[in-house]
């Protein structure tokens, strides 16, 4: 059978993902502060789409009522304040018939002996009251950003510093280099060839003005290391000596704490080594960090979710998180008919409906995210009632089968949102965990509860009786759980705990 081409039509369905469908699924995974971003982007490119001003009640609030069935009490209408009209202002005088809200001996008639033209020192002493001819009040008011607290950087401190320290310019732009190679902690790695390459000095220039910059304040700025930095401000408080450079230079016994080998090394009893390391513990380890202004942002979820009075939840989206935008349709009929030519009818079309449909999909984020916790709430209730001890083992699929949604839309909801409930605020990816059985197989207990029980238990543990992995297991096996001695230290190594033989350590008084 010979082999030759032809064309042929097919009908057949299949999916494609559109510009407008990889946005709506974008902005699913998006954290508020992004999708905020995001709007503002979108506000200043598409001149349909402007701020909802005039409602700042939650424009979903629709869509909580229906899924959480819950109603809230309606408002009482307030009757609304007369309009002013400033070009015509009504007469401020006061009827003489009406009575003065204020008793008679309180109404100044200026008739005080006190003559308030003279300074205040020709008052007599014997009067008692004062009256300043001009109030306070009519002075400069500083604005707010003008009362805030002025707060000094590490480099601006230590740029202050060098214009005392060194007089020669050429040190001062070696300084003014080196100032801005330090890190927020106040050490100074670089490389020093490095440095002298790009400047096109001698490194022994670099070297001299290094370790001048040393002296500075705070002590043990500019160090290369932790041992360096203990020796500067030990120099600086008059306190290091060959016993001190010692023990500085032994360091990682000292973090062993094998401090029994530490004082034949230094030359000196138990109780000279003790008196040592509470010198060394008194010192900054990180100088530069007292000047640290950096402002941690707070955390501002995504979902409130408050106990009611009659038993259950109150589920709702975080309005002050949620973009209000609209779409100016009367901008869009007016501009709509005055465009001329078929390139401005296209660009007025097209900016329309993207607009449009990041209303659609911003109505669609909220009211799956809204669907989404509220299943959550109902799989994780002994959790929100009895705590972390009682979080079920939960996947993404238990939650998508019940919605009707696929396992990645619950996996972007899900992602870089939190939720604010009675017991603290939480990521929704924590309430997903793996699960864990029991020795009967009869339940199961989710990896979060098993990780606060290892936690309970380290805790309490005494000095003289740490307990092991395998003692751990043999704890919980007493207790029904089935687990093994890796998860144990895989779980342990996840919270930040050391192993039994540091903690040992740690924990053993000093011999």
């Amino acid at each position: 059978m010979a082999l030759i081409p032809r064309l042929d039509q097919r009908q057949s369905q299949t999916l494609i993902m559109t510009p407008q469908l990889q946005q709506a699924i974008k902005l699913l995974q998006l954290s508020n502060l992004e999708l905020l971003e995001f709007v503002e982007k979108e506000l200043e490119t598409n001149p349909l789409l402007e701020r909802n001003e005039s409602n700042q009640e939650n424009p979903d609030d629709g869509i909580q009522k229906e899924e959480t069935n819950l109603n809230s009490d309606h408002l009482e209408e307030i009757d609304a304040l007369p309009d002013i009209d400033f070009n015509s202002p009504q007469s401020a005088e006061i009827d003489a018939e009406l009575s003065l809200d204020a008793e008679e001996d309180n109404t100044y008639t200026n008739d005080s002996d006190i003559d308030i033209s003279k300074p205040l020192g020709d008052i007599g002493s014997s009067q008692h009251s004062i009256t300043n001819s001009n109030s306070n009040f009519e002075g400069f008011t500083p604005d707010l950003e003008q009362t805030l607290p002025n707060t000094v950087t590490l480099r601006e401190h230590l740029s202050t510093q060098i214009r005392v320290a060194l007089i020669d310019p050429k040190e001062r732009l070696v300084a003014a280099c080196l100032i801005d190679l330090i890190d927020e902690t106040g050490y100074f790695l670089e490389d020093i060839l490095t440095i002298s390459n790009s400047l096109g000095c001698d490194g022994e220039i670099i070297l001299s003005v290094l370790k001048k910059l040393q002296n500075l304040d705070p002590p043990g700025i500019f160090a290369r290391n932790l041992s360096e930095c203990l020796k500067l401000q030990l120099i600086d408080a008059n306190r290091f000596d060959p016993y001190m450079e010692i023990l500085l230079q032994n360091l990682p016994l000292l973090g062993r704490r094998n401090l029994s080998e530490l004082a034949i090394i230094c030359g000196v009893d138990k109780s000279e080594l003790d008196e040592m390391l509470i010198e060394i513990k008194a010192l900054n380890p990180k100088p530069g960090s007292i000047f640290d202004n950096h402002l941690s942002q707070p955390i501002v979820p995504d979902v409130l979710i408050s106990e009611k009075s009659g038993g259950g939840w109150f589920i709702e989206l975080n309005s002050e998180t949620l973009p209000q935008v609209l779409v100016n349709n009367d901008y869009y009929s007016k501009i709509s008919t005055q465009a001329k030519t078929k390139k401005d009818k296209l660009y007025i079309t097209q900016q329309f409906q993207s607009a449009s449909w990041l209303i659609k999909s911003l109505h669609q984020r909220a009211t799956t995210t809204l669907k989404v916790v509220t299943e959550l709430v109902k799989q994780q209730n002994e959790f929100f009632l009895k705590g972390v001890q009682h979080l079920k083992p939960l996947a993404l699929h238990d939650i998508a089968n019940v919605i009707e949604m696929h396992e990645s839309t619950i996996s972007r909801v899900t992602s870089n949102k939190y939720v604010a409930t009675p017991r603290g605020i939480f990521e929704l990816k924590y309430f997903f965990t793996t699960a864990i059985p029991s020795i009967n197989g009869k339940r199961v207990y989710s990896a979060e509860a098993i990780r606060q029980k290892i936690k309970t238990l380290i805790d309490g543990e005494p000095p003289t009786k740490v307990l092991s992995d395998d003692k751990i297991v043999t704890n919980l096996g007493a207790e029904g759980i089935a687990i093994a001695r890796r998860t144990i230290a895989k779980y342990r190594d996840s919270m930040n705990i050391p192993s039994s033989v540091e903690r040992r350590r740690q924990k053993s008084p000093p011999t």
